[in-house]
């Protein structure tokens, strides 16, 4: 299950790159109050935002880890590079790390479950800081060969995986760049860098993280699962369609995780929108009949059309 542990370096950078924007994003408020903000800004954080979070919750996610839908190799390597822009580690990690997850959901074995500790008050919030970022500091590294050896195999994903240093300076150094030509100003560069470099990742990274904390500890349950994941809709536009974890973990290869009416999920129409282009194939959509079979008593099956 596991391959040895991290290296020194390897958790010390870990670490940076978690604390770094999160000290950024705790200093926005101040920085923020009256200076230093312009709409400039703000439409690159955005940009950049669901740029980066698209490329997890659709290439890393639903298509690397899950294989809900099938990829041109042109849409395969911009997935794999947009995700690996999110600064959530390379993509064979991220990815052997969430399937271990699921093979050991709130089980033995799953690398941020928040009932690792138990389930009174002390244990919880324990197990809440676990499963949110105190897992990303523990050492142990899961094996790749055991979870991921489809993505050691293929030779762009390798070369991908090998990139992510570097991508993670392109991901903060970009919108500086477009910030300082677009404003034509040091000043622009420096705010961008800020607001769509770093508070943008620890936005995202809190974001992805609560997926694993908050969305196994509190929400709705409409379907059967072997685990705690629930659906959380306050997070449902920010997570691109990833809150909606109880029918995620009910369903795991489906391409869609909104699957009640109302239940917004960007990400699932950015792959129907490629399925129309005709960039992916064989998408697993959602059945009806196999969602209803799933239903937990009470709850009323009104799959989206």
């Amino acid at each position: 299950m596991l391959a040895g542990e991290q290296t020194r370096a390897q958790n010390f950078l870990v670490k940076l790159f978690a604390i770094v924007p999160l000290v950024a994003l705790l200093a926005a408020v101040p920085f923020a109050w009256g200076w230093g903000l312009g709409w400039t800004d703000v439409g690159l954080a955005v940009g950049f935002y669901f740029l980066t979070g698209l490329g997890v919750t659709i290439g890393f996610h639903r298509y690397f880890t899950h294989g809900a839908f099938k990829a041109n190799r042109g849409l395969r390597i911009a997935l794999a590079i947009a995700g690996s822009m999110a600064m959530q580690g390379p993509v064979i990690g991220w990815v052997a790390d969430h399937r271990r997850h699921h093979a050991y959901a709130d089980r033995d074995g799953d690398p941020h479950s928040p009932w690792r500790f138990g389930t009174t008050p002390a244990a919880l919030v324990k197990g809440f800081w676990h499963a949110h970022m105190g897992w990303l500091f523990q050492r142990e590294q899961t094996n790749a060969r055991r979870f991921a050896p489809d993505l050691l195999a293929d030779r762009d994903i390798i070369r991908i995986n090998r990139w992510f240093p570097a991508l993670t300076v392109v991901t903060l150094l970009a919108p500086a760049l477009l910030g300082g030509l677009i404003t034509l100003s040091w000043w622009g560069a420096v705010t961008a860098f800020f607001w769509a470099g770093l508070v943008r990742v620890a936005l995202l990274h809190h974001v992805t993280w609560s997926v694993n904390s908050l969305c196994h500890m509190i929400g709705d349950r409409p379907f059967a699962a072997r685990d705690k994941s629930a659906n959380f809709w306050p997070l449902a536009i920010a997570s691109m369609g990833e809150s909606w974890h109880n029918s995620h973990h009910a369903d795991p290869t489906g391409a869609r995780h909104g699957v009640r009416r109302g239940q917004l999920d960007m990400s699932a129409r950015l792959i129907w929108v490629f399925e129309k282009l005709g960039w992916v194939t064989d998408v697993r959509w959602p059945r009806a009949d196999r969602l209803a079979r799933k239903l937990n008593p009470g709850y009323e099956a009104s799959p989206r059309r």
